[in-house]
């Protein structure tokens, strides 16, 4: 019996998915695995028994990855499960950007209670006048599971859609469509571009990466669309080029003390990826890493530790052990193994920086006492009996 504990509300359509094998827990302290949404874990101790942490969504910054992996916690995070959702609020956010909508709104709550409303609009309209995306160029920075679709669905709204992405994946480049421009930098989008939108992930080389140089390069006029981290744009710089005209309008669903109150600035809740059906998918795909890991050892979409998949268990025997990337492990497990007089019939290593898992199949039962003998080896963090 795998017990689950729930930090936050989970879509029921993930949580139906595991059988009577498992019981959910009140107490974390019983927990083999915990799924969680955006509850603040680093605070947190956890328990020998913790096995596994799964964020039903994309973003792990509420989570100790480090302190996990020393753990031999694996977690688990569900890349692409709330694509669609940021996708359709891009879009979204390019016609906000191109046409003054937000302002319009709120110009008319102005005038509600004024009488002769519509004679009011008819003449005050053309102060929110805005520009038509079709035939726009738009450049997109990052193709995966949110920028690649987005850059196929401006293609069908008519735009011309250029695309930067150095580190694309085979299959993200071959769902793009054929019209997209490929370019090999961001300059190339930063000079080209009437409305730019960014899709990549915060790390030091993306940190600031629209500021005052960048903004220099840009048409008068740009729209900016920001759908993936908050800091990827300096604010100040932003500010500036807002009151220069450099930019028409930045759009961001991550609204903070000095972008919320910037004229020029559409701020969005961080409502990309909150939709029911975003909810659901990465509900459903948080349930099912878990229960992979759990009844088998597979890992996949996990941060801290690597992709490592041997299917289905289906050998009387498997080990899986979760350790430090360091030379002659795989020698030491073996050797070690040699002594029970078990016979190693497939085995899969995998590493991921600082980390790895090594994943063997046996031809009997495990014996008793092979775990504790692997996990007092050198840089051995946690090995898993699965049978």
């Amino acid at each position: 019996m795998y017990k689950v504990h729930y930090l936050n509300k989970i879509s029921p359509k993930g949580t139906q998915l595991l059988t009577e094998d498992y019981k959910t827990v009140e107490a974390m302290d019983e927990a083999d695995a915990v799924l969680v949404r955006s509850a603040a874990m680093h605070d947190m101790q956890f328990s020998k028994e913790l096995k596994a942490i799964a964020r039903a969504g994309a973003g792990v910054n509420n989570i100790p990855l480090d302190r996990c992996a020393e753990e031999g916690i694996v977690v688990f995070n569900t890349p692409g499960a709330n694509a669609n959702a940021v996708k359709e609020l891009a879009i979204c956010g390019m016609l906000l950007g191109s046409r003054d909508v937000v302002g319009g709104i709120r110009w008319v709550q102005t005038i509600k209670d004024e009488g002769d409303v519509s004679k009011k609009v008819e003449k005050g309209k053309s102060q929110f006048a805005g520009n038509e995306i079709l035939g726009k160029k738009l450049g997109v920075i990052g193709l995966g599971a949110i920028g690649g679709p987005l850059a196929n669905a401006a293609i069908n709204l008519g735009m011309e859609v250029y695309g930067f992405d150095p580190f694309i994946s085979i299959n993200a480049a071959w769902h793009l469509d054929s019209h997209i421009i490929p370019v090999n930098s961001r300059e190339e989008i930063y000079e080209n571009c009437d409305i730019i939108t960014v899709h990549v992930p915060l790390l030091e080389g993306t940190k600031h990466m629209i500021n005052a140089e960048t903004l220099a390069m840009m048409k008068d006029g740009v729209i900016l669309l920001n759908f993936a981290r908050d800091k990827l744009v300096d604010d100040d710089a932003l500010e500036a080029a807002l009151k220069s005209g450099k930019v028409k309008r930045y759009i961001t669903d991550f609204p903070n003390d000095k972008t919320a109150g910037m004229e020029g600035v559409v701020a969005i809740p961080h409502l990309g990826a909150s939709t029911e059906e975003a909810e659901d998918n990465c509900a459903m795909m948080a349930v099912r890493q878990v229960v992979d890991y759990l009844e088998n050892g597979n890992i996949k979409n996990s941060v801290n530790f690597p992709a490592c998949d041997m299917g289905p268990c289906a050998k009387p025997g498997r080990i899986v052990a979760l350790h430090r990337n360091i030379p002659n492990t795989i020698g030491r497990f073996t050797t070690t193994m040699a002594g029970y007089n078990i016979n190693i019939s497939d085995m899969v290593n995998r590493s991921k920086g600082e980390y790895a898992c090594t994943m063997f199949d046996l031809d009997e039962p495990t014996p008793a006492g092979v775990a504790a003998a692997l996990e007092k080896l050198e840089g051995v963090l946690r090995v898993r009996v699965i049978r």
